[in-house]
């Protein structure tokens, strides 16, 4: 394989990785957000309700 290749692959491999950590780094601190705890318990009695 060529050197381009390889080099495009591991540059790929290496930040794509550090990429989608900090993606799900980003999601989980909004999950598990304090200010968030209203709105995710009223979305998760909605199917509950009787409207």
């Amino acid at each position: 394989m060529s050197d381009t290749y390889m080099m495009l692959a591991h540059f790929a491999q290496t930040w794509g990785l550090a990429y989608f950590v900090g993606v799900f780094l980003v999601v989980l601190a909004y999950a598990l957000s304090p200010s968030r705890k209203g709105r995710f318990d009223a979305a998760a009695r909605l199917p509950l309700s009787e409207d």
